[in-house]
Order: C-alpha cells, then sequence, then structure tokens
C-alpha cells in the first residue's frame, strides 16, 4: 500500500507549482528528492507524467487525470490531519485569493499578523482579480463582492463597502451633470471591472451598462483617469474618499446609489471546521469592516 502512494505528494506539489523546484519549495525537500520520488512513481505506473523541457514541465495527459483525482485526495487528507493533530490551534498551508486591490491593501496586512501569531500556519495569498475556481484549484478562502452563486460554496459576510459615483471638476465644468441614471447615456463612463452599474431608485433597482473610452481592470487607473477629468466613475470609497474631501472628485446621483455592497469570505463546504479557516473568517469580521471605511 505504501509503495502505491509513494511520490503522490511530490506529484501534487510539482503539478501545483509548475515546476520541480517549487515543488520541492512546497515541501521543503530538495529538488533532487522531489525528482527521484516522481520517477519512482512514473516508473511503478509504466507512464510519464510530465513533458519536461529544460525551461518548463507540463502534465501529461494521464498526468492531468491522476493530478485531478489526486489533489482532491491529499488536500482532504491534510485536513483531517490538521483537525485531528492541530485541535483548535490553526496550522498548515492557508491558500486564500481575493481580488488585486483589497487583497493588497486590506487583506495581506491582517494574514500577515495572523502568520505572526502562529508559526506553524504556512499563507497562499492569490491576488487576481479573475474568479478562482476554490474547489477546483484548491483554495481554502476568497474574499469576493457582489452575488454569488456556486452551491458547492459557503458564504461569510465579512464587510461591506459603499460604491460612489463621481468625476473630477474638470470634466463636470465640460459637460451638464446628470440628474438621473438615465442622463449617464449621454457621458464617457470610466470602465472597471463592472460590467454593470447598479443603482436605487425609491426602492427600486437600477441598472445602467456603463460606455466610454476608458476601460481598466485596476480601480487606481481608474480612479487616474477620473482625477484626469476623463470622465464618470463608479468606485468603492476606499478608492474615491480622499479626493472627494480635497475637492478633486465631485459626488454624482448621491440619492440614487445602491445600498451598500456585501464583501464575502467564501469557502468549501468541506472546510468550514478547520481551524486556520474559523480563525481567519474571525479576523476579517473583526477588522476588514474598519480597513476598509465601513
Amino acid at each position: 500500500m505504501k509503495q502505491r502512494w509513494d511520490g503522490i505528494d511530490e506529484f501534487v506539489a510539482v503539478a501545483m507549482s509548475g515546476s520541480f523546484a517549487g515543488g520541492a519549495k512546497h515541501l521543503s525537500a530538495s529538488t533532487s528528492q522531489i525528482s527521484r520520488a516522481v520517477a519512482r512513481l512514473e516508473s511503478h505506473l509504466n507512464t510519464p507524467l510530465f513533458y519536461r523541457t529544460t525551461r518548463s514541465v507540463s502534465l501529461t495527459d494521464t498526468g492531468r487525470v491522476l493530478f485531478e483525482r489526486c489533489r482532491e485526495v491529499v488536500d482532504q487528507r491534510n485536513e483531517v490531519l490538521d483537525s485531528v493533530i492541530g485541535g483548535v490551534v490553526p496550522q498548515g498551508e492557508l491558500r486564500v485569493t481575493c481580488s488585486t486591490a483589497i487583497g493588497a491593501r486590506f487583506v495581506a496586512p491582517i494574514i500577515a499578523q495572523m502568520s505572526l501569531e502562529y508559526p506553524k500556519l504556512s499563507i497562499n495569498l492569490e491576488l487576481s482579480n479573475r474568479i478562482i475556481d476554490l474547489v477546483g484549484e484548491g483554495y481554502d478562502l476568497a474574499i469576493r463582492t457582489g452575488n454569488l452563486s456556486d452551491s458547492r460554496l459557503i458564504a461569510t459576510r465579512i464587510a461591506s463597502r459603499r460604491l460612489y459615483l463621481c468625476a473630477a471638476p474638470q470634466y463636470l465644468s465640460r459637460v451638464r451633470a446628470p440628474a438621473s441614471v438615465a442622463d449617464l447615456a449621454g457621458h464617457n463612463c470610466l470602465i472597471g471591472n463592472a460590467a454593470t452599474w447598479y443603482f436605487d431608485a425609491g426602492g427600486v433597482e437600477q441598472t445602467f451598462r456603463p460606455k466610454g473610452r476608458w476601460n481598466s481592470n485596476s480601480g487606481e487607473a481608474v480612479l487616474q483617469a477620473a482625477l484626469a477629468g476623463l470622465g464618470i466613475c463608479q468606485l468603492p470609497e476606499f478608492y474615491v474618499l480622499p479626493f472627494i474631501a480635497d475637492g478633486r472628485l465631485e459626488v454624482l446621483l448621491d440619492k440614487f446609489w445602491p445600498d451598500d455592497e456585501p464583501i464575502w469570505a467564501v469557502y468549501p463546504q468541506r472546510k468550514h471546521l478547520l481551524p486556520k479557516v474559523r480563525e481567519m473568517i474571525k479576523r476579517l469580521q473583526r477588522e476588514l469592516g474598519p480597513a476598509i471605511g465601513i
């Protein structure tokens, strides 16, 4: 039985990191140890699991099938051991994903402090605006905003954020400020990650699909375009509040603003009892809202 599992951990580590060196770092082993373990597994299965070049490795078709089956098994095994051996102390690897802006500004400091307090905990923080498949890619936790729909996941509300519609005075000096949501159709809108802007008209939700000459997946880039007078933006408060306060941005259509947007901690159903996940959620609930400003 032991021989059948020999090399599985090393294989999964290499597949997840994309290199033998990365797999070795993940398992705190030497690259040669990892390479020999994978070679023994390939010999046992009598088939190659990786295509190897001098610069990279990639999974063969057989390797891809094996990885898809083994990654979840390895994760579940580690979770069981963590919960039994570790009791209530967070330990092991905590894999978290979050949007770049919220992650870099607010989530990373919270996780860093948690890491300092729990030396047996290792952190893998992926900052990306891509919606990552938590179950398929083996993540413990994601921080997401807006509406959620994946039934495989549990969501806990950890904070809220307010969206502000605003523009620079120099832009508004050239055009008439919008008096209604419909008026936005006549303006140059600065488009970020949200393809739809949401508003509230007397308790009735209104949506608007912005159009304009500026489109970026970076909230900071949208903010800079607004400050330069290129058009109207809808951004979370942590981007715009300082510039509203000093007069470099003006608030628009405040009577049509939507309710504050929820921020969620999202995690696979089987992970909600793990001490590392419970502790992370508790800290996010306590610290993220005040950090963002709500």
